[in-house]
């Protein structure tokens, strides 16, 4: 079997910790990627979840947001000032 270079970028420090992980687990970097290719390929999906858990995105601040665009629209807003936050 032929073998390919597969390139990635990564942040150094992740790169750290993970090389650091598979040489805990007795893997080598590359043996613990070609698990997850072979796997992704085997089973034809991302090996676990992924989720995103920004409350902006949640179903009851979606209904407000759209609420209050509605409102808006209507003519029903009021504008303000932008109020800087002196904490940063």
């Amino acid at each position: 079997m032929a073998l390919s270079t597969l390139t990635s970028r990564v942040d150094e420090n992740d790169k750290e910790m993970f090389i650091a992980f598979c040489d805990s687990a007795g893997l080598s970097a590359s043996a613990a990627i070609n698990m997850f290719v072979k796997t992704v390929n085997r089973e034809h999906r991302i090996p676990f979840e992924i989720k995103v858990d920004d409350p902006f995105y949640s179903a009851s601040n979606q209904r407000h947001l759209m609420k209050s665009v509605q409102e808006l629209k209507a003519g029903k807003g009021t504008a303000h000032e932008l109020i800087e936050d002196s904490d940063e």
